[in-house]
């Protein structure tokens, strides 16, 4: 089932959104109200509802009444993250292609800031916002990555980025293509941006990207181990975690090695191998400074190298 709009003017700033709704109507109903409500006319909330849970069905089809919702699309299947995002990328017109996750909160501003990052830096592909915690920032390995651009902007330089909260140009993704099915991984994705000639990166000082599915975020549904089995995220679930403190360490471990990755893409060729190394570099480096240490069960988790890809 498919709703939409009358077409809209597509002037070179405007932004297509994709936000990709599931089994979560608590976080649902906060991440799409605060995104479309801060929406400029320059903004286009694209709306893919994934699955038969009736209850976030509903948040949706609400939200999807909302004058900045641009199109809305039910899919009685969970079709996970490849074929929304390819609908939004194959349907949109936009000089700027996003993707907001259903369980992160953006600040005021952030897509006028990025936008504006790229209009001054053509050299930019993908950009995007940080939703780590202050006490993940370590100077040791991020200020080796900070680069001063035009137009008054700066950014920590890192071939990928997080799947939510980033601004892409649409010439990448015309020139890479749609996210395949066989690979659909959006650390690979970013990384071939790179390959290409494009600069990739977050905006500094950050733009805040309030995580819910952190425990330490003030809006989290992760209390105690006990919440784990009823709002824990897909990446957890795939992997048998029901420790918070284990799934904290987690999100720390992707923040350290976001901050400690070169920024060379062809070193991410084999990328998951190159990230495992990586892993054992950035433990020994943090055991030399004050940073802090990182839990044991986590170290051993398969997931330690999809850090961060989002998918």
């Amino acid at each position: 089932m498919s709703m939409t709009t009358a077409p809209a003017q597509t002037p070179s700033q405007i932004i297509d959104i994709l936000m990709i709704t599931h089994r979560r109507p608590l976080y649902a109903r906060q991440s799409l109200k605060a995104l479309l409500d801060s929406c400029d006319d320059t903004m286009r909330v694209w709306i893919w509802h994934n699955g038969d849970d009736a209850e976030t069905l509903a948040v949706a089809k609400e939200m999807a009444e909302h004058p900045r919702c641009h199109r809305f699309h039910h899919s009685p299947v969970n079709e996970k993250l490849r074929a929304p995002t390819n609908w939004l990328w194959e349907n949109a017109d936009g000089a700027y292609l996003c993707k907001v996750d259903d369980d992160c909160l953006l600040e005021e501003g952030w897509a006028q800031t990025l936008r504006a990052a790229h209009e001054a830096n053509p050299e930019l592909g993908v950009i995007g916002c940080w939703r780590f915690q202050d006490e993940d920032y370590v100077p040791e390995l991020a200020e080796k990555k900070l680069r001063d651009l035009k137009g008054g902007h700066r950014m920590l330089v890192n071939c990928w980025v997080q799947g939510s909260g980033y601004l892409m140009k649409r010439e990448c993704m015309e020139a890479q293509g749609l996210l395949s099915q066989e690979d659909p991984c959006f650390t690979k994705y970013c990384n071939s941006i790179a390959e290409s000639g494009y600069v990739n990166g977050f905006y500094f000082p950050f733009l805040r990207e309030d995580h819910m599915d952190d425990p330490r975020s003030p809006n989290t549904l992760l209390k105690r181990d006990e919440d784990m089995a009823e709002h824990a995220p897909l990446s957890a679930l795939r992997d048998g975690v029901t420790s918070l403190q284990v799934w904290q360490e987690r999100v720390r471990w992707n923040a350290y090695m976001v901050q400690a990755a070169p920024t060379n893409p062809l070193w991410l060729r084999g990328w998951r191998l190159r990230l495992r190394m990586l892993g054992n570099k950035v433990q020994r480096m943090l055991g030399k400074t004050q940073g802090p240490g990182v839990n044991p069960q986590f170290k051993a988790t398969a997931s330690q190298e999809r850090a961060t890809t989002g998918s």
